[in-house]
């Protein structure tokens, strides 16, 4: 079966670069408004693990669903201007999470991203109108503005499945490692020859992974970002807050491409935009020689 046509021209936006001005502007406006790095974490959903705007939407969009259902039927004015008020207001939250995860997406992303979020601004603005109408006692262009507002809205989750299903916005780019990674321990080098104290990149298994050593402890993680597959070992290392029982700082790893910080020594992450954790690997020393082994790995 092949593709539907409206396909070819959400990838043609994908190398749209005339919107790249507009992203600009619309990516300096989001990082001024919300600049404290902990609503940052929580807004792209670093405590529950995964994003929060796929979540949030959920309320706009069901409200506006069972908005038109009761419209279609008679004697349900007024449960279903209730239900889009729900919904315009439950936007808000929605489209501050979005754009602070679209805010660190690649060039390509924002642009689709970009017109999402101005269809869904369109659509917003038709659900204020119906509400309008509503008010002035006027139930038919009321409905009218809805039913317009729920296609709107409704192309601009095509949209948003594009970006997160062929753009892969938002999901979880380690999450292939243990299934290509081999079980069992695996060489990886002798400890000798590993760096002390600085990010250092091995391949193994044809997968290269973040090496951190700490005198005769070695800690290894998957190089590729789980954000968005951002290469670690060109990434800072950075001091985390004292530990209570050393008082010296955890060693962490920043991602160079947007700044998802994780722990060198556990793979959690300290701070976003990234959501999931680092798959971490076990590491044995046998006879000078380092060995890593995956927990998990197929």
């Amino acid at each position: 079966m092949k593709p539907l046509p409206a396909l070819e021209l959400v990838t043609r936006l994908e190398d749209a670069e005339w919107l790249d001005p507009l992203a600009k502007s619309v990516r300096k406006a989001v990082k001024k408004v919300i600049r404290p790095r902990w609503a940052r974490d929580i807004l792209h959903g670093v405590p529950i693990g995964h994003p929060v705007h796929p979540l949030a939407v959920q309320v706009p969009i069901g409200a506006w669903i069972s908005a038109a259902v009761l419209d279609a039927l008679p004697g349900n004015e007024k449960a279903a201007t209730l239900l889009i008020g729900v919904g315009t207001v439950s936007v808000v939250p929605s489209a501050v999470a979005g754009f602070t995860d679209w805010s660190q997406l690649h060039p390509q992303q924002q642009r689709v991203g970009l017109v999402h979020a101005g269809a869904n601004i369109a659509a917003t603005s038709l659900y204020i109108a119906s509400l309008v109408q509503r008010a002035r006692g006027s139930q038919g262009s009321g409905k009218v503005l809805a039913y317009l507002g729920l296609a709107t809205v409704s192309a601009s989750g095509f949209l948003g499945g594009h970006l997160t299903y062929r753009q892969a916005a938002g999901v979880n780019h380690s999450e292939e490692i243990p299934h290509r990674f081999p079980s069992g321990w695996h060489p990886l080098a002798p400890l000798e020859e590993l760096p002390d104290g600085t990010l250092h990149k091995r391949d193994v298994a044809g997968l290269p992974l973040l090496v951190f050593r700490e005198g005769d402890t070695v800690n290894v993680l998957s190089d590729v970002c789980s954000h968005l597959s951002g290469p670690l070992h060109e990434g800072k290392l950075k001091q985390g807050a004292p530990e209570a029982d050393s008082g010296s700082g955890e060693p962490c790893v920043v991602c160079p491409w947007h700044r998802s910080t994780f722990s060198l020594r556990t793979g959690e992450v300290q701070a976003g935009p990234a959501t999931s954790r680092q798959p971490r690997f076990e590491t044995r020393i046998t006879d000078g020689l380092v060995e890593v082994c995956l927990p998990g790995a197929d």
